[in-house]
């Protein structure tokens, strides 16, 4: 593959929030502690204080990395060096899409690795291990149980209550076959039918089958797996679940942040609720809320004293499911991380969060965008070729686009400016006779301009409409293009799977993300 590199904003696909972080906006500075570059990361290594359980969080990994017979001696390694003090954790984090879901799961996992890469070539005394967090506590199953590859929508139908990563996986065996239907019979379709064939019939919980798959994607490249739907895990969260519900803190800190951000023109991502957290248990997960003196799981007939809520947390923990806003702080408690790597949505609400880590003495990590990536064939970049067209150009809306090329090819003026201005000259002349003839004329002949001007803009559209025709090959072919390279009329990234790219390519496919993917020079990747 090729790759080529554009800026977010010539995207046009990218907020201005995120547009702003990226190009470090002086009103965003009070909203993370260290920037999103070499000097940053040289900064918070040096005063990086970590408080994670090392040793607890190794033996947790290693009890679930048990269920995988064929684990990578580079994720091994990684595993082990966490124990050592001079050893970081590069974390990214997503819900678990069937089959990976979208593009954009795989390209988190290959930011976090290549950033571990390019940090150690610069800091060669410390260790940098890629860490993939799986929102396993998620319960959000509609949100997860489908993906789209080739055009076609692969759904798994269940009733589910309760964590996503709980979830039997008994019933996915219809979306499977359809997934690997899909795929076809080539070699690299049937080793990719293999590995999910194995992931979703050999393992009973979604957070497992989906390690597994991960596993085979990503090892081989030293990416550790962590599911910290853990009780050894959530026992070093107790103080901070206790504090929180009972004081609400973490509701008063980010609805503060968010007036703030507001007032910069910053749209907040989240709210906070007063208690963030939910009650979770196998098949179910609820909210937690105080009324009436006490605390209450909502739907159920669960309630606790605060004495009694206290003795809960302390006892099981692993109960305690955070929310959006209290899930990256537990991430940080639980790891020795330095760096979170999110889509552009998730950079903005971690910005919301910086209070609120600052109130709890946790160190805040440095917000890293995941790269973006457009994959097109040849073929299409031939068709740009002989339209005399790049890639940039494909970003623009397609009539827009359309209507920009005509001009440009056409024999013919295809806008009516210049006739519309002497147009203007003239009723400028005909309003100031006719407020002289009748002051009350002026309106009506405004009128008329107002009228006669849609009626040029009517009739400019129907010359471009005219020309269109006269160049319906080009116009199919933009057409054809657009819809290849943004299904849906959005991002290729946020629709289609892997698969039929992991298809065309095998094991390159990822070899070659990895080879063109640069994590901190922050540009839009097309890859051909």
């Amino acid at each position: 593959m090729e790759a080529q590199y554009i800026d977010y904003e010539e995207t046009r696909c990218f907020s201005t929030a995120l547009i702003r972080y990226i190009r470090q906006d002086a009103d965003l500075k009070p909203f993370y502690k260290h920037s999103a570059n070499l000097a940053g990361f040289k900064a918070l290594l040096t005063d990086k204080k970590v408080i994670a359980n090392r040793q607890t969080l190794v033996e947790v990994l290693k009890e679930q990395y048990q269920q995988i017979n064929n684990q990578s001696a580079a994720t091994q390694a990684h595993i082990n060096q966490l124990l050592e003090d001079n050893s970081y954790t590069i974390t990214t984090g997503h819900q678990l899409n069937i089959f990976t879901g979208p593009l954009y799961f795989i390209f988190k996992i290959v930011t976090a690795i290549n950033l571990a890469k390019d940090l150690k070539k610069e800091f060669p005394n410390q260790n940098f291990i890629p860490v993939y967090w799986m929102a396993s506590e998620d319960h959000d199953f509609e949100e997860i149980n489908h993906t789209y590859i080739g055009g076609k929508k692969i759904a798994w139908k269940k009733e589910t209550a309760g964590a996503t990563g709980r979830v039997d996986t008994k019933s996915i065996i219809q979306a499977l076959n359809e997934y690997k239907g899909i795929l076809g019979l080539a070699d690299n379709a049937l080793q990719l039918s293999k590995i999910v064939d194995e992931a979703y019939t050999k393992f009973t919980k979604l957070a497992d089958a989906t390690r597994y798959l991960v596993n085979e994607l990503f090892g081989k490249h030293g990416l550790v797996i962590i599911d910290a739907d853990h009780p050894q895990l959530k026992k070093q969260f107790v103080p901070i679940i206790k504090q929180d519900i009972v004081g609400q803190h973490s509701f008063k800190n980010i609805s503060d942040t968010n007036k703030v951000l507001t007032s910069i023109g910053i749209t907040p991502q989240v709210n906070a609720r007063e208690i963030n957290f939910f009650y979770l248990t196998d098949d179910l997960r609820e909210r937690i809320v105080f009324e009436n003196n006490q605390y209450q799981v909502l739907n159920t007939d669960i309630t606790f004293s605060e004495d009694e809520l206290n003795h809960e947390i302390e006892n099981h923990p692993e109960r305690f499911s955070p929310n959006v806003v209290m899930r990256p702080l537990y991430q940080e408690v639980i790891l020795p991380n330095i760096a979170y790597i999110g889509g552009g949505a998730e950079v903005i609400y971690w910005l919301q969060l910086k209070s609120n880590f600052d109130f709890y003495k946790v160190d805040f990590p440095i917000l890293i965008l995941r790269n973006s990536a457009m994959i097109a064939n040849t073929k299409l970049k031939d068709k740009l070729s002989r339209l005399k067209l790049d890639f940039k150009d494909i970003f623009e809306d397609i009539d827009t686009l359309k209507a920009r090329w005509l001009k440009i090819h056409s024999n013919h003026v295809l806008d009516l400016k210049n006739e519309w201005r002497e147009l203007e000259c003239i009723f400028e002349r005909l309003k100031l006779r006719a407020h002289k003839i009748d002051p009350t004329l002026s309106p009506s002949t405004e009128a008329v301009k107002v009228r006669l001007e849609k009626a040029i803009l009517n009739l400019e559209k129907k010359l471009l409409k005219a020309e269109k025709k006269n160049f319906a090959d080009a116009m199919n072919n933009l057409d054809k293009i657009k819809s290849a390279l943004f299904p849906g009329g959005g991002l290729q990234e946020r629709k289609e799977n892997f698969g039929l790219f992991y298809v065309a390519h095998g094991d390159d496919f990822i070899q070659n993300l990895i080879q063109h993917f640069i994590p901190l020079d922050f540009k839009f990747t097309i890859l051909i």
